[in-house]
């Protein structure tokens, strides 16, 4: 089994074209340390799990782990876990879990791969624990693979854990994952941890929700390195929070640079996603065409702010052109979220 995590982790170098963003339908359920959300997001992340005792009691048992986050410039997340009925530490029920993440590389951004760093405290162990996170995507197929330390893993000693998982899309709001990762010294009552889910995305908003069977019990690092012999059932629900919708409508602004003018005749390619024209400032000549391409799970516009033109709702996946023919700068906004802006500038050279 060590072998086989080894050898999937290992897999993960190999090319593989596309991109991919950062959701639920791009993770597994024990392998989500590696994703980061843009600056000025806040995530409420509710994960749980739950167990069954057996007749005649039929006691279920919840296991939740709340995430809260926010996504701060330069690719950094910081954010804590809390766990309830944490089996992590002998004497301690409640599992606290700070952390730090930084991605420096990410598939949506134009990388060849993901790229995560996760650093954290855990209060219950006693323990500095880290995990370096690799994704790479191929076609519909998105393979992860992280290496997890831990300086008192399990209030016990020093531990390290490999892990590798993948996630298939089905389509735009599905996706099915597994992960099977494990502890490289196990004692004879742990196990190697697995994890299997469906993952959705609930059409037209920012949530998602992954529907899950593991033998791991917490969200945290330690607890998503270890299992047990119980099969627990869950979910996960995601409410990720855009602070520029709610404060300050130029707030959503810098989410991208400005490009260098194209030629007359030329398509510049944009994106929308994550609540953001990317980039928001755009420099062409005369004649040039711009395509904007909704890569977000909302419908968006692309509206003039003096009304000369307006793309209508595109919905997730659409795409949308504009050729300019004169020079000047037109900031433009998205009608439904009026705190999306952007702004082209057109040159005569």
């Amino acid at each position: 089994m060590r072998a086989f995590v080894l050898a999937a982790g290992v897999a993960l170098l190999l090319p593989a074209p596309g991109a991919a963003a950062q959701a639920v339908l791009d993770r597994s359920p024990n392998l989500s340390a590696g994703w980061v959300g843009d600056a000025g997001t806040l995530h409420f992340n509710f994960l749980h799990r739950f167990t069954s005792s057996s007749a005649p009691e039929r006691k279920v048992t919840a296991i939740p782990t709340f995430l809260v986050a926010g996504g701060v410039p330069g690719g950094v997340l910081l954010g804590a876990h809390w766990s309830s009925n944490s089996a992590v530490a002998p004497r301690y029920p409640n599992e606290w879990e700070g952390f730090a993440r930084w991605s420096p590389w990410r598939e949506e951004r134009g990388a060849p791969l993901s790229l995560a760093v996760h650093g954290a405290w855990n209060a219950a162990a006693r323990s500095a624990d880290g995990e370096v996170t690799v994704a790479r995507r191929l076609g519909a197929l998105r393979r992860l693979g992280a290496a997890r330390a831990f300086s008192n893993g399990y209030d016990d000693r020093a531990r390290t854990a490999l892990a590798a998982g993948a996630a298939l899309r089905l389509g735009r709001w599905i996706s099915l994952a597994g992960d099977l990762g494990a502890l490289t010294d196990r004692d004879d009552d742990e196990r190697a941890a697995w994890g299997a889910a469906v993952q959705l995305v609930i059409p037209y908003t920012p949530h998602s929700l992954s529907l899950q069977a593991t033998n791991a019990t917490t969200g945290t690092l330690e607890g998503s390195s270890r299992g047990d012999d119980e099969t627990r059932w869950g979910f996960e629900f995601t409410i990720p929070l855009t602070l520029s919708r709610y404060f300050g409508a130029g707030a959503g602004r810098g989410a991208g640079t400005a490009r260098a003018p194209a030629d007359t005749g030329s398509v510049v390619e944009a994106r929308i996603a994550e609540l953001r024209f990317r980039p928001d400032t755009i420099a062409i000549r005369v004649g040039a065409t711009i395509e904007w391409r909704n890569d977000d799970q909302l419908a968006h516009t692309v509206t003039a702010d003096d009304g000369a033109y307006d793309s209508g709702l595109l919905a997730p996946g659409a795409r949308w052109r504009r050729t300019f023919d004169a020079a000047g700068t037109f900031p433009y906004h998205c009608a439904p979220h009026p705190f999306m802006k952007g702004v082209v500038v057109v040159r005569e050279e």
